[in-house]
């Protein structure tokens, strides 16, 4: 690609991640995107990334891809069978390094929007993560929580932490990017986060009166 193209290409990823992060992934107008990117030619994103959803991959891909450095090694040293702060700890602690940059943050907002698409009730991996350590990572995770917990439970809990962390990372993220302030410094906020998330996932089997593992609720 000529240099002029890869600037283009380059402008409109972070003027993409910067609006889908602020405007939303289904709030944000692709003409916005385009003109944010300093171009005039509404088919600029179409012609560089194949579609709105071609655009928005690149964005998440480019993160994933870049974490992988760090979670790679740590895989490795989780071994097969990690305790439940282990596995926690090794999901959390990358993808919240994100909150350094402001590009990093944009990712962490944008993600939130997506949790519900992790795939994981539904046993599936998103493009972005196949093959990866993250998935591996997370596979790992769902393996600690299914040993204290039955199914579906032990599924459903690990959706919500997933739900919990991206929810919890994007809060920080836009506060740091509005200029309000936090209580705690980065690695203490961290610490705190995968600690709130062990006891949360690790928490005993509810029994409430109506309580079923398959979620439905008992008749009569």
């Amino acid at each position: 690609m000529p240099r002029d193209g890869t600037s283009t290409r380059e402008r409109l990823l972070r003027a993409g991640a910067r609006l889908l992060a602020r405007d939303g992934v289904h709030g944000a107008l692709t003409r916005d995107i385009v003109r944010a990117a300093g171009q005039s030619n509404d088919s600029a994103v179409q012609y560089h990334f194949g579609s709105r959803q071609g655009l928005l991959v690149e964005i998440l891909d480019r993160h994933v891809r870049a974490m992988e450095e760090q979670r790679k090694p740590a895989l490795d040293a989780l071994g097969p069978s990690p305790g439940l702060p282990e596995a926690l700890a090794a999901v959390v602690e990358p993808v919240a390094e994100e909150l350094v940059t402001e590009e990093g943050r944009d990712f962490l907002r944008i993600i939130a929007q997506l949790a519900g698409q992790a795939g994981t009730r539904t046993g599936s991996v998103p493009d972005p993560l196949v093959g990866t350590a993250l998935a591996a990572q997370l596979e790992l995770l769902e393996r600690a929580v299914r040993a204290r917990l039955p199914e579906p439970l032990a599924v459903e809990r690990v959706a919500l932490v997933i739900t919990m962390l991206t929810a919890a990372l994007a809060d920080r993220a836009r506060r740091i990017d509005d200029e309000l302030p936090v209580l705690l410094e980065h690695r203490e906020f961290v610490a705190n986060l995968v600690a709130m998330l062990t006891a949360a996932v690790g928490a005993p089997e509810g029994r409430g009166p109506d309580f079923q593992p398959t979620g439905r609720a008992v008749s009569g």
